[in-house]
């Protein structure tokens, strides 16, 4: 079985490369090295591999982007499989899916090799979006959106204070942000939800640097979960936000969860968007997006 390391130089702020300059020391097999030079190069690197002769253990060296990247690139293939090193900023990717823990465990798994499919989610907005872990609008998607773009960032992740910045912006964004309408369509039914703060599609159970936002959701059983927050004041957002790390935040009646193959959902106003934290630009106004579990499939290495 091949092995290829797939490595995000600028995941992390850079802690990526940092961490593999010290890992790759404690390689005792033999493997193949890819770096990633732009947005979406991590995808036609691992395409290139969909018809190898042979399996293909392919490692993504970063964080829930490098990882997004990836899977994109081996969905729909049999012989490449997708692990994991932790090397980003948020890593929820390691939390819902087997996340390598050391050169030592790669090399015990290369010898007795074990995988299993698992979903990936989608949506089309003049290109088409995919999402391993979740894909949401609103209220977190606009506070990703702002931390990435943020010039303090950079500096506090340096002093190992990178959550700091995160803080910041959910206290600007909690004041500024503007609660929206959103019409939820599934299978001919309805839904309409006034003074919405977001709205997260999942294909797992975590988002945001660890919390549980769709404890249920299960990435192998075909269908997907829409969470939806609303009609909260914004102190009882937080109390919402302070319970969601522990998936106890499904007992608000404020939060309404449903599950389905694919479900619609439109805004009435423009509403910031992201995919597995990275932005996604803006949900058009009033305009239907359709989101579902793709017909391709991916291989993760078992836990």
């Amino acid at each position: 079985m091949r092995t290829i390391f797939i490595i995000n130089p600028v995941a992390g702020n850079g802690k990526a490369m940092k961490k593999w300059m010290k890992f790759k020391e404690t390689i005792e097999f033999p493997f193949e090295l890819a770096v990633s030079q732009y947005s979406g190069h991590a995808t036609e690197l691992v395409r290139e591999l969909q018809h190898s002769p042979e399996p293909v253990l392919v490692i993504g060296f970063g964080g829930d982007g490098t990882l997004r990247e990836v899977i994109a690139g081996a969905a729909g293939s049999q012989q490449v499989l997708v692990g994991s090193i932790a090397a980003g900023s948020g890593n929820d990717f390691g939390r819902g899916f087997h996340s390598f823990k050391d050169a030592v465990e790669i090399a015990d798994f290369v010898k007795n090799p074990a995988a299993s499919r698992k979903d990936l989610g989608e949506f089309f907005d003049g290109r088409a979006y995919q999402f391993v872990s979740s894909t949401g609008i609103g209220f977190d998607a606009e506070i990703s959106v702002k931390v990435n773009r943020s010039r303090i960032k950079h500096w506090l992740n340096k002093i190992g204070m990178g959550k700091l910045v995160y803080l910041v912006y959910v206290i600007i964004t909690l004041l500024r942000f503007r609660l929206f309408r959103l019409t939820v369509e599934q299978e001919g039914e309805m839904l309409h939800f006034d003074k919405v703060w977001f709205a997260t599609v999942s294909n797992q159970p975590y988002f945001g640097g660890g919390m549980k936002i769709s404890p249920h959701s299960v990435p192998d059983d075909g269908v997907l979960e829409l969470t939806v927050v609303n009609c909260l004041s914004r102190l009882k957002l937080l109390l919402v936000f302070g319970t969601v790390f522990s998936g106890k935040h499904l007992r608000f009646k404020e939060v309404h969860q449903i599950k389905g193959t694919r479900f619609s959902l439109s805004a009435d106003q423009p509403v910031y968007r992201h995919v597995d934290g990275d932005s996604a630009g803006c949900t058009p106004e009033d305009r239907s997006i359709g989101y579902s579990v793709s017909a391709s499939d991916w291989h993760s290495v078992n836990k």
